[in-house]
């Protein structure tokens, strides 16, 4: 069976670029500290938890793909061209999500027991994507980053908040076969 993934419809594709329209969903999140492989880790066990049966309903909910990680530098920090941008966090702050599946509302969706992980209504987005296969780490990421926000700059794109970080598979999938993105949301 498919793992389930937020729907969206493409706007504009120039691979490895997309621009894409999401429709809402709702997201279980974690804040975590660290760098890009603690935080992704540990949020995903936090999460994992979660969608597991510690909730409320002592319910398991179907797992989704991506894993979202988002860098919880300011929005209005600037960041020298010559530095790692975009993903790498001065604060070590961030924020993993993953997004729900479909047939829940707010309404019915099985409550957290852990005050750590925190459900959230996200509105329909409008995001520039970068797609890349293989392993991921911080440098890598900081490189789509850069790569998606000078494609953007070419399209006098602008965004509208940092740039996330999506894993689409599993630790044990063959390194050509793993989808990563990077994804920024737009203004409109």
């Amino acid at each position: 069976m498919a793992t389930e993934e937020p729907k969206y419809s493409i706007l504009e594709k120039e691979p490895p670029f997309e621009i894409r329209s999401y429709a809402p969903v709702i997201v279980a999140e974690v804040q975590v500290d660290g760098d890009l492989d603690e935080a992704s880790s540990q949020g995903f066990r936090l999460i994992a938890a979660y969608i597991f049966g510690q909730n409320q309903v002592n319910r398991k909910i179907a797992m989704t793909a991506p894993v979202m990680v988002e860098d919880q530098v300011p929005k209005s920090a600037k960041i020298a061209m010559t530095a790692p941008v975009g993903i790498e966090s001065n604060a070590g702050k961030w924020t993993v999500s993953f997004v729900m599946p479909a047939e829940y509302s707010m309404e019915t969706i099985p409550k957290p027991i852990n005050p750590q992980v925190q459900l959230r209504q996200m509105p329909a987005l409008k995001k520039a994507v970068i797609s890349f296969s293989g392993f991921y780490n911080s440098q890598k990421v900081a490189e789509k980053t850069l790569e998606l926000e000078q494609w953007m700059g070419v399209r006098n794109l602008s965004a509208a908040g940092a740039p996330n970080f999506a894993r689409y598979n599993p630790p044990w999938t063959l390194p050509f076969m793993r989808r990563n993105e990077v994804m920024i949301n737009l203004r409109d």
